[in-house]
């Protein structure tokens, strides 16, 4: 299963994939023509793997927040939020590389109050001030348990597109589709402070499956 927002791209990719093989017979020497069919398959294969969506077994929770995102744990710690809470949180983060499923869902159930797209520059998404300078968008989530529970996708330096789904006064399910970034890219969520940690630095987590923290 593919994602919405990769279709285009994949019907592209197949049309020139399919067009370049053709157009090798004109060539006409084997190995070459071989090399280069073997090249087109790998990176077809890969655009496929960039836009995949798989299912996921989510166990809806409103004591909980799962992991937005595929990736790795690369900060863990307490923050000064000064974009919507102005007050100190935790701030997890989740490092996507190009191979990893690049779906964002959203980490809790509720009403999403706040949704805000900032243009910025395209610093590696490891990098400290990449939450602060690389384009983003922030999304506040309100859940009636949980309280309010902030996410914001961030693009890398090879992201230049970020999919935003969420719109101020809709009401979100925990784990539905909430957006997409394409290549590599991160994602912060900022939680309260006596949230129960259930995750570690470098831990490798699935979106819509890793529980993140709980009550």
């Amino acid at each position: 299963m593919f994602h919405k927002e990769g279709r285009t791209i994949i019907f592209i990719s197949m049309l020139i994939v399919g067009s370049l093989f053709l157009l090798m017979d004109f060539i006409g020497i084997p190995w070459l023509i071989k090399t280069l069919q073997i090249g087109l398959l790998l990176i077809f294969i890969l655009i496929l793997q960039f836009f995949r969506n798989p299912k996921r077994n989510i166990q809806f929770n409103d004591a909980q927040v799962m992991s937005p995102v595929d990736g790795k744990v690369v900060v863990i710690e307490e923050v000064l939020e000064s974009e919507f809470f102005n007050d100190k949180r935790l701030q997890v983060s989740v490092f996507m590389s190009p191979i990893n499923v690049h779906v964002t869902r959203y980490p809790i159930g509720g009403k999403i109050i706040f949704s805000k797209y900032h243009p910025g520059d395209y610093l590696v998404a490891w990098h400290p001030k990449s939450s602060e300078k690389n384009e983003r968008t922030t999304v506040v989530v309100e859940n009636f348990k949980f309280g309010k529970v902030l996410y914001r996708q961030i693009a890398g330096a090879l992201a230049r597109r970020i999919v935003n789904y969420a719109e101020e006064g809709h009401n979100v399910v925990q784990g539905s589709d909430a957006g997409f970034i394409k290549f590599g890219s991160r994602v912060d969520l900022f939680l309260p402070l006596d949230t129960k940690l259930n995750i570690k630095l470098n831990q490798k987590v699935r979106g819509g499956e890793t529980i993140i923290g709980e009550l």
